[in-house]
C-alpha cells in the first residue's frame, strides 16, 4: 500500500499551484501531489507525472461535485465549480493567469476577488486537498482489498438468534422478478452486505461494519454531528472516522469538518436544511474498513430547547430515497465501484419515533427503492437484539 502525504503538505503545494496554474506544475513543489497520484495509480514515474497529477486533480474536483459532471453553470456544486476555475481544470481556464482564474472563482460565490481570496479560497484549497487524499486512499483500499478473516464485520458481530425455521441472517428479497436498472460495477464487492436486491438485518454497531460501501448516519436538520463521546450513531461514526496521531489524539475530525465546509459553501451554517436532505462526505479512517462514503441524513428537527427532536416516517422515507439517489450518482460519476449500503435504525432518538414505527418506515422505504433499482444490497444494523427482532418482523410483514 502506497504511503499518503499529509493534508497540510498538499494544501501548501496546491496554494503554489493555484498561483502558477497547471502549465507551471513542473516549476512547483509537487512531492506530495506526486505521492498521491502514485498511490491512486495515476503515475509511475517522471514520464507520466504531469498527466497523472492533472488526472488526480480532475478526479478530486469531480468528487467535490458530489457525482455530478463539473460544468460552469448553476447546476454544478459551487465548491467544485470554484475549484475548477481556481486551478484551471476547465479546459478553457488551463492557461489563464491566476488573477483571472481567481476572479472567475469569486464570481461563483458572487463576492469580490479580495473577499474570495481571504475566505472561500481557503476552503476550496483545503477541500480539494481532502478530495485528493480520498481519491488516493480509496485506490489503495481497492488495491489491498481481499477476503477478511471473520467475515465482513469486525468484532465478531452477533447474529440474531432465531427459530429453526428462520435463517440466522435475515435476508428478504425486495424486488423479485424486476430486472436490474444498473449493472454491477466491475470493482464491486459481491456479498459484503447481502445478495443484490435483498435486505439483511444484523446485530452490530454501525461503526464496526466492514466492506460495505456506504454507511448512513442519522443527523439533525442543522447537520451538526453528535459529540465524539456520545453513544449515538452520529457520535460513533464521527469518532471512528477521525484521523488520530500515534498518541490517539484526534488530528482531523474528518466528518464534522467536511460537513462544516458543505454548510459554509451552501450558505447553510446555523440554518436548518430541509428534513430528508442527505449530504455525502468521505469516510476518513473508516476507509481502512472498506467503507467508501458516509451519507449524513438530516431527519431530526430540534424541538424547543433542543433536548427533543421531531421525526416523521415521511422524512425517514425521503432520506432513504435521497441516499439511494446520491449513491447512484456517486457510483456513476465518481467511478466508485459501489453496490452496498448500510442503514442504522434511524429516527428513534430523543422524542423521535417508536422503534416499531421507525423499523416499519425504514424497511418500507428501502424495499421501495430496491424495487426501483435492485442492483444494491442493503444491510440494516442495530446494537440491540430487541430492536433487531422488530426490524426482522417488519421486514417479514410485507
Amino acid at each position: 500500500m502506497h504511503p499518503l502525504p499529509s493534508h497540510e503538505s498538499l494544501v501548501d503545494e496546491l496554494r503554489e499551484l493555484r498561483r502558477r496554474g497547471l502549465p507551471g506544475l513542473r516549476h512547483c513543489a509537487r512531492d506530495s501531489l506526486r505521492q498521491a497520484a502514485a498511490a491512486a495509480g495515476l503515475c509511475t514515474g517522471e514520464q507520466d507525472e504531469q498527466s497523472g497529477i492533472e488526472d488526480l486533480l480532475g478526479a478530486a474536483v469531480r468528487r467535490l461535485a458530489g457525482g455530478h459532471p463539473v460544468r460552469d453553470d448553476d447546476s454544478c456544486d459551487p465548491l467544485a465549480r470554484a475549484a475548477a476555475h481556481t486551478f484551471g481544470i476547465f479546459p478553457a481556464r488551463r492557461g489563464v493567469p491566476g488573477t483571472d482564474r481567481r476572479k472567475a472563482a469569486a464570481g461563483v460565490y458572487g463576492v469580490t476577488t479580495e473577499r474570495f481570496r481571504k475566505s472561500q479560497e481557503r476552503d476550496v484549497v483545503a477541500e480539494l486537498a481532502e478530495a485528493v487524499l480520498a481519491v488516493a486512499r480509496e485506490a489503495c483500499v481497492r488495491e489491498t482489498a481481499g477476503p477478511r478473516a471473520g467475515g465482513p464485520w469486525a468484532g465478531g458481530p452477533q447474529e440474531l438468534p432465531t427459530p429453526p425455521t428462520t435463517p440466522p441472517a435475515h435476508a428478504t428479497p425486495a424486488a423479485a422478478g424486476v430486472p436490474p436498472q444498473r449493472p454491477p460495477h466491475p470493482g464491486a464487492r459481491p456479498g459484503a452486505a447481502a445478495p443484490a436486491g435483498r435486505i439483511t438485518v444484523r446485530v452490530c454497531p454501525i461503526e464496526l461494519v466492514r466492506d460495505v460501501d456506504i454507511l448512513v448516519s442519522s443527523e439533525n436538520t442543522f447537520l451538526e454531528m453528535s459529540k465524539t463521546f456520545r453513544s449515538t450513531v452520529s457520535g460513533a461514526l464521527r469518532r471512528a472516522a477521525a484521523l488520530r496521531d500515534a498518541s490517539g489524539e484526534i488530528v482531523d475530525d474528518v466528518l464534522a469538518r467536511e460537513l462544516g465546509v458543505w454548510l459554509r459553501t451552501h450558505g447553510r451554517s446555523g440554518v436548518p436544511v430541509r428534513p430528508g436532505t442527505v449530504v455525502a462526505t468521505s469516510s476518513g479512517a473508516l476507509a481502512a474498513q472498506g467503507v467508501r462514503r458516509i451519507h449524513h441524513a438530516a431527519i431530526a428537527a430540534p424541538v424547543g430547547d433542543g433536548e427533543r427532536y421531531h421525526v416523521t416516517p415521511a422524512v425517514l422515507a425521503e432520506a432513504v430515497r435521497a441516499s439511494f439517489e446520491l449513491a447512484r450518482r456517486e457510483a456513476d460519476f465518481l467511478s466508485l465501484p459501489m453496490s452496498s449500503i448500510c442503514f442504522p435504525l434511524m429516527g428513534t432518538g430523543r422524542g423521535g419515533l417508536s422503534v416499531e414505527t421507525a423499523a416499519r418506515g425504514l424497511l418500507g422505504a428501502v424495499r421501495q427503492e430496491l424495487r426501483r433499482d435492485p442492483s444494491w444490497s442493503v444491510l440494516v444494523v442495530t446494537p440491540e437484539e430487541s430492536h433487531a427482532r422488530m426490524l426482522m418482523a417488519a421486514s417479514s410483514a410485507r
